[in-house]
């Protein structure tokens, strides 16, 4: 098997390990439910897959249900939920409506009334009510992206400025009880960050959400500020919660797969958090160091990286990740370095990531595609296809970071 085939091997392995399915079964299959009615809300790109094995487990225990995810997503109709696709990383108009309808579906529900809460990544875009106007929402979140916001960061932002982030849905439910069950694409698998945290308490206030604006010079008006400033729940006693899958389990994962193709393999980290060019660049350093092993070796980061865009090309943090690292590593022999989002989706484009070793500069050169000026141009992906480095996975149906993977074979 070809370096490139063991990758790919690796990659498929490594994301089927954490799809949402079997995790969701088992935690419902414990879960005690109150007598009353259950309402089935579905939220994020591994909504879809997170409602199926609800409606495996609980059957005609539930009474209704609502699938929100994003477009593409959708694999078919569901028996007892509604399914609706929406905008992601921006939030349109289905992300209002879907969200309208979940509330519509859960308000009317006394105490002795159930809602089984499912939320993976993605949410904070594809689930929205916003507070203020629907134009200003989505001109706030671009200028966030744009500048290199982390998620954290943009999600404070959107939490001040919504009906249903926050624990603001949570409020909503009340009086009933609110069972969730989360997939975490989040550095340390912080609840309230998760989606936004629509039934998680919030510890955030109106004067973050203020320093985050101005951090990053978003221009708002003076009534969007008096909004910012409307403080969310600090305390809930609605809600249960458990988080069934994150980055962690996606590097375990990624670790077994590894050692399956007879790498040794060390998992570096499970936090990368830094710019997508600058992980690049020390993955391949460690790569170059290790190049006199006599044994193969394989090196496993996890975690999401950011991109400040400078230029209107097309990509993803993954693919400029990779792209970076091609630079570092050319010319090593039987070296590889690839970087994928277990989502199956990099950015605003059909790939999972990207995938270079150590002919990829020269390729690049080949084809008069200089590596610095793609990357100050964040055009990666049209880089990366000319040289076949791009990873296409489709959708997975689960959400739970990234994981970047250097490849030495001896």
């Amino acid at each position: 098997m070809s370096l490139r085939e063991s990758a790919a091997q690796i990659i498929r392995n490594s994301i089927r390990e954490v799809l949402p399915g079997p995790k969701t079964r088992e935690a419902l299959q414990k879960m005690e439910l109150d007598e009353g009615k259950t309402v089935v809300v579905s939220v994020g790109k591994a909504a879809y897959a997170m409602a199926k094995a609800a409606e495996t487990v609980l059957k005609d225990r539930i009474d209704d249900g609502i699938v929100i995810t994003k477009y593409g997503h959708v694999k078919g109709e569901l028996k007892y939920c509604e399914c609706f696709e929406a905008g992601h990383p921006v939030p349109d108009a289905n992300s209002f409506l879907a969200a309208e309808k979940a509330l519509e579906k859960v308000m009317p529900l006394g105490e002795h009334d159930n809602v089984i809460f499912l939320l993976s990544g993605g949410a904070s875009a594809l689930f929205e009510k916003p507070i203020i106007e629907e134009e200003q929402l989505k001109r706030i979140t671009d200028c966030l992206l744009a500048s290199g916001a982390d998620i954290t960061e943009i999600n404070t932002v959107r939490k001040h400025v919504s009906a249903v982030k926050g624990g603001r849905f949570a409020l909503a439910c009340a009086p009933a009880h609110v069972k969730a069950i989360i997939l975490s694409d989040v550095i340390g698998s912080d609840l309230s960050v998760i989606g936004s945290g629509p039934v998680t308490p919030d510890a955030s206030t109106g004067e973050d959400a203020f320093a985050i604006i101005d951090k990053y010079h978003v221009k708002v008006a003076a009534d969007i500020l008096k909004i910012l400033m409307l403080e969310t729940p600090k305390t809930l006693d609605n809600v249960e919660a458990e988080v069934i899958g994150d980055v962690t389990l996606l590097c375990q994962a990624a670790k077994k797969a590894c050692e399956a193709e007879g790498f040794r393999t060390v998992v570096l980290t499970d936090s990368l958090d830094c710019e997508a060019k600058d992980a690049g660049a020390f993955l391949a350093g460690i790569a170059r160091y290790y190049q006199k092993t006599k044994v193969s070796l394989a090196f496993i980061a996890g975690g999401e990286t950011v991109v400040h865009l400078k230029g209107k090309g097309m990509g993803g943090r993954n693919q400029e990740l990779a792209l970076s690292a091609a630079a570092g590593i050319a010319g090593l022999k039987d070296t590889c370095i690839f970087s994928v989002g277990s989502d199956g989706t990099d950015g605003p484009t059909d790939a999972a990531g990207g995938i270079v070793d150590g002919e990829t500069a020269a390729r690049l050169k080949e084809n008069r595609l200089n590596i610095h000026k793609v990357l100050e141009k964040n055009d990666s992906y049209n880089a990366l296809k000319t040289v076949q480095g791009l990873v296409v996975t489709g959708p997975t149906g689960t959400n739970v970071n990234d994981v970047a993977v250097i490849l030495i074979k001896r």
